[in-house]
């Protein structure tokens, strides 16, 4: 058979199939080779086994280990970070007061130190939420109770030295 505007059509040869991955001489063996699965890490310890019904198979639950909470750890930076935004507060407010311009100044920090209180409470309740909701076996558990405590009571006493060194640095520069 010829093609009219062309070289004559010729069937396509696909010659022998390609050889199998593994040099097995069995000629119906699996072409994968068998690996043992890896023995259990310390990460990875089952919790229970159910059988499952009718079958010699079960279903393994892993323990799941527990994760700090990130919004934990997000209080606690914020609230340390106030704490750190009233010391400017502080020094802006002194130094300022002379020219002037110290209680401009130290109350846009005390602005910003309550904004990061304010984040650092509401990570916080957040954190304590999300941790209070989290026991039940099989998933995941976060921890850091401890942190999002530490994170709120440095956020309100960033916010509260803040703003008696704001009134401390009025006070200075009224008189």
């Amino acid at each position: 058979m010829t093609h009219p505007s062309g070289p004559p059509y010729q069937q396509p040869s696909f010659g022998p199939p390609p050889a199998p991955y593994s040099a097995s001489p069995a000629p119906y063996a699996s072409p994968y080779a068998y690996a043992a699965p890896p023995p259990p890490s310390a990460t990875w310890q089952p919790e229970r086994v159910d059988q499952v019904t009718g079958t010699g198979f079960g279903l393994v639950h892993l323990q799941v280990p527990p994760i700090t909470s990130g919004a934990a750890i997000g209080s606690l930076v914020a609230g340390i970070g106030a704490i750190l935004v009233s010391i400017a507060v502080l020094c802006f407010g002194l130094t300022g007061a002379e020219e002037g311009w110290g209680a401009w100044t130290a109350g846009a920090f005390t602005l910003l130190s309550v904004m990061a209180c304010a984040g650092a409470v509401a990570l916080g309740v957040f954190a304590r939420r999300q941790i209070n909701s989290s026991p039940h076996p099989g998933r995941v558990r976060f921890t850091g109770r401890g942190l999002s405590t530490s994170g709120i009571v440095c956020g309100i006493t960033g916010a509260a030295l803040s703003l008696l060194a704001l009134g401390l640095g009025l006070a200075v520069q009224l008189s």
